[in-house]
């Protein structure tokens, strides 16, 4: 019996749909190009010089992250520029908290069939936030899976390479007894925590993607889709100015999660709860779901996105420079000796919002 010879595209991979797609995205792309890219998208490895005359000793600081279950938002909504923007903001901070600035940056999308819009959405995200952060985004990877992902759905991760003067290294060791711990409000969830948000607002309490909730003054879809804040440019303006001793960003984990890894050994942090204004998506999981707060604390940013540490000294400093940079702020805790860690206390007088800006 004859048969028709089998191409990679029956099974589901479809090279030249991918090949379209990439001509589709090679043009965003290279938008982001600065002198130091050496090489166009599509070779076998992305080439960036180091500019040495800029550096006494330089120090590379990469990180990698992904999306997360945010992502089912963006399937549900078509909301593909949003998401990348906000992985782009994720690995910026996560390098940004040790003194480093962005060089470059790539990608890693993977899919079940391959929607040339649908990644062209994705890439214009990536690039339009790499170009705020003046990072070039010199290549990745697109993956055709057929049958390991549903069909409209993807997963997308990036990968990111800073530099940082060696002197200028920040990796917590100079936080001390008597530091004030300040925090970076966040827009909302950010990217951690999707799961369990997910699950109570649109299973537990009935939502839909589309509901508008009073309590949070819009629809349930604008408030998962808030971005990821970028705090990268108050993080540099700080360590420039030599006035930061350490910086965590708070991602899974929560605060608790997340300040200690910047802690040395014998030191902790006292957070005071009720120093900063709450989100109201919080408050409104809480109740939905009878959430411990132990179990917020680590599952969600409860509205605090970046970490400071700083000296007495030098506080009224960082504010002037905070607050110049246009960036919110609240005095929410101090350092102390003790188990490496997190408390967290009362509030008490006089300490709710104080110094903000």
């Amino acid at each position: 019996m004859n048969k028709a010879p089998l191409t990679y595209a029956n099974a589901g991979v479809d090279i030249a749909r991918a090949e379209r797609a990439k001509q589709r995205i090679r043009r965003l792309a290279q938008k982001t190009f600065d002198r130091n890219v050496l090489a166009e998208i599509g070779g076998f490895g992305a080439l960036y010089a180091l500019e040495k005359r800029r550096w006494k000793s330089p120090v590379l600081v990469s990180s990698t992250d992904g999306v997360g279950t945010k992502l089912k938002v963006a399937f549900a909504t078509g909301s593909h520029r949003s998401v990348a923007a906000d992985l782009v903001n994720h690995c910026v901070n996560d390098i940004a908290v040790q003194g480093a600035q962005p060089l470059f940056f790539l990608d890693y999308f993977a899919c079940g069939r391959l929607e040339p819009e649908v990644i062209e959405q994705v890439v214009e995200g990536l690039a339009q936030a790499c170009r705020a952060h003046r990072c070039a985004l010199i290549g990745g990877e697109t993956a055709e899976m057929p049958g390991l992902y549903r069909e409209g759905e993807y997963d997308l991760a990036g990968f990111i390479v800073g530099v940082v003067e060696r002197s200028r290294v920040m990796d917590g060791s100079r936080i001390a007894e008597g530091d004030i711990v300040l925090g970076l409000p966040s827009s909302g969830l950010h990217t951690n925590g999707y799961s369990l948000a997910r699950k109570l607002l649109l299973e537990t309490a009935g939502y839909s993607l589309s509901e508008y909730v009073p309590r949070l003054g819009c629809r349930v879809a604008d408030e998962l889709l808030k971005p990821h804040r970028s705090y990268a440019g108050a993080l540099q303006r700080l360590a420039q100015a030599g006035l930061l001793k350490g910086a965590a960003h708070i991602t899974g984990g929560g605060i608790p999660g997340n300040l200690p890894r910047i802690l040395p050994r014998g030191l902790e942090a006292r957070i005071q709860e009720g120093s900063w204004p709450e989100p109201p998506v919080f408050s409104l999981l809480r109740e939905i779901g009878s959430v411990a707060e132990d179990e917020m604390r680590r599952a969600f940013n409860l509205g605090i996105g970046m970490a400071l540490a700083v000296s007495p000294p030098k506080l009224e400093k960082a504010a002037a420079i905070l607050k110049q940079a246009k960036e919110t702020f609240y005095r929410i805790g101090w350092i102390t000796r003790g188990r490496r860690g997190v408390v967290f206390e009362q509030a008490g007088p006089g300490i709710a919002g104080a110094l903000t800006g």
